[in-house]
């Protein structure tokens, strides 16, 4: 279903039982999924790529060029997966350097005025509240949530399950399982209501506060703080959170 208003490029591809409402621009090189519904005013352009029942509100624009100076029209792509909601005015921008990807997963949730930058990555199941913003190369793990107004620097990571609170100046790294608020951002214990929700296990749960408790109450540095913790993950959980402290990071851990 194509609203006459819409105008969409012959070399985009439609998939079955999409919809393409009023005023939609559609460009050359988009892929639309089956059955994504696309409400009215909103812009796709670019090497994009969109997954199956997604829903994409008004005045959304995806696949735009990357705000980047270092961008100079080289050929780079836009993702967004399926099942994923794009509420009004959200921005996703397509990538930095030939090749790259601007990527969003499966089954997120990106509420109004969000903005995504330039080769950003963003996992599964993740909620954005609203005109929470992400400058260039964020990457965002599964299941975590971000909340509303909340400013993330360039290069930082976002753990898998993490949570970031509103109003929050975001500069370094969030751990997997961690919550972390602020201006800047301190750490403030684990995400208890998500890692609820997710039905991890009280042992798990445990094992993820003393871990907690390592890094930031015990007075070791990162590197310290990571041979402690070897002591005392068992878990696939926690295996993934001593991964997360030794991996290389551009900003460094929050503390």
């Amino acid at each position: 279903m194509i609203h006459p208003s819409a105008i969409v490029h012959p070399g985009a591809v439609i998939g079955e039982g999409a919809e393409i409402g009023p005023f939609c621009v559609i460009g050359d090189n988009v892929s639309i999924g089956a059955r994504t519904r696309l409400l009215a005013h909103v812009v796709v352009n670019g090497y994009t790529t969109i997954g199956e029942d997604s829903e994409i509100y008004p005045f959304c624009s995806i696949g735009a060029p990357s705000q980047d100076r270092k961008y100079h029209g080289e050929r780079s792509y836009t993702k967004l997966g399926s099942r994923t909601v794009l509420r009004e005015y959200v921005s996703v921008h397509r990538a930095t350097g030939s090749e790259e990807t601007t990527s969003v997963g499966d089954d997120t949730l990106l509420l109004a005025y969000v903005h995504i930058a330039h080769d950003c990555r963003i996992g599964n199941n993740v909620v954005m509240s609203s005109t929470a913003q992400l400058a260039g190369h964020v990457s965002v793990g599964n299941y975590a949530t971000i909340g509303g107004q909340t400013g993330v620097h360039q290069f930082v990571r976002i753990g898998e399950h993490a949570m970031v609170g509103g109003i929050t100046k975001l500069i370094r790294d969030v751990p997997p399982y961690f919550l972390v608020e602020g201006i800047p951002a301190q750490p403030y214990g684990l995400n208890t209501v998500g890692l609820r929700r997710a039905q991890f296990t009280p042992e798990i749960v445990s094992e993820l506060k003393e871990c907690y408790n390592i890094l930031y109450r015990s007075g070791h540095n990162i590197s310290q703080a990571a041979e402690a913790m070897r002591a005392v993950v068992a878990s696939e959980q926690g295996r993934a959170l001593l991964a997360f402290i030794e991996t290389h990071s551009e900003r460094g851990i929050t503390k």
